[in-house]
């Protein structure tokens, strides 16, 4: 017995439409309008700027290597690094802190994190500059009754870069601990468990196993912090720091050039900031290749099968 399967074959014009050979992806009329449009304001925008003397770019162009305003740009980076060093290790230390199971760690870390992130950072800075009018000394000495070992006047101490320091580090520090944890919690629990496993104390397990692979989530968030704490340190020019900020008031202060020494100071802080978007990029090609390279094999083994509609185009060729 046997059965004849009749085939319908499908008509030459229908084929012709839907043959893969006359495809063509279709003229983004609407994408190149909205490019048009918006680079036609932009290009009237730069103009209008370019053209307006108000501006002043001949003062622009000449106080923008003055030796006032770098050495002023030289105290903003120096702020900026040691700032970031120090509430770096410090956050790193509440986060640890704030995820250990003994409960006045993990208080004292919640408690300063509350404080340093509720107030401003203005009022922070305003409060280290001033702090010798609640404290005209500072001494180390047993606490109540005991006898006092040294003692400094708290004016001595407490300079404006120290307090801008103080401040800045401070506050910076209760964003990182948040970051941090943030990134140690992303790493799977099994993995603490496995270093223990393997006899690991937590410590070594943090540094070698865990904080590695939290800095996938640690490094973007640090990179947005640190241009933040670029644009932070403006605010020290308020307890009389000499950074950019406070050097380019000095100058229009005694010109009256306010809006020329303003430009000279964004074009600065954009500098710095793009520099420092381009080498936060490539930080984060290099934590997140392994993901680049999970996903690479992924692709090459989804386009190694072929598609459905190939499939049926073969089988009906043969």
């Amino acid at each position: 017995m046997s059965t004849d399967i009749k085939t319908t074959a499908s008509p030459p014009g229908d084929a012709a439409v839907r043959d893969v050979a006359h495809a063509h992806k279709p003229f983004p009329a609407g994408r190149v309008a909205a490019w048009v449009v918006v680079l036609t304001i932009a290009a009237y925008f730069a103009w209008s700027v370019a053209g307006n003397e108000n501006f002043g770019w001949p003062v622009v162009a000449q106080y923008f290597f003055d030796p006032v305003v770098v050495s002023g740009l030289y105290v903003s980076l120096g702020l900026t690094i040691v700032a970031m060093i120090i509430g770096t290790v410090l956050g790193l230390l509440l986060a640890v802190a704030r995820m250990s199971k003994d409960h006045l760690a993990s208080s004292l870390a919640s408690l300063f994190i509350w404080f340093f992130r509720g107030t401003p950072l203005l009022v922070q800075l305003i409060f280290w500059y001033n702090l010798s009018t609640l404290f005209p000394t500072l001494s180390i000495g047993i606490p109540f009754f005991g006898p006092t070992f040294a003692s400094w006047d708290t004016n001595s101490v407490i300079s404006p870069m120290t307090a801008a320091i103080a401040g800045l580090a401070l506050n910076e520090s209760a964003y990182m601990a948040e970051i941090i944890r943030g990134g140690l919690l992303s790493v799977d629990k099994g993995q603490f468990e496995t270093a223990e496993a393997f006899g690991m104390t937590r410590a070594r397990a943090l540094r070698r196993i865990i904080i590695p692979q939290a800095m996938r989530s640690i490094v973007p968030p640090t990179g947005n912090q640190l241009i933040s704490m670029i644009k932070a340190t403006s605010l020290v020019s308020v307890i009389a720091m000499a950074d950019l900020l406070y050097s380019v008031q000095s100058i229009y202060n005694r010109t009256f050039e306010v809006i020329p020494m303003l430009l000279v100071a964004v074009t600065w802080y954009l500098l710095i900031t793009s520099v420092l978007n381009i080498g936060q990029s490539y930080i984060e090609r290099y934590y997140g290749r392994g993901d680049r390279h999970t996903g690479t094999a992924k692709a090459e083994k989804e386009a190694a099968v072929p598609a459905p509609a190939l499939a049926a185009a073969q089988e009906a060729s043969q």
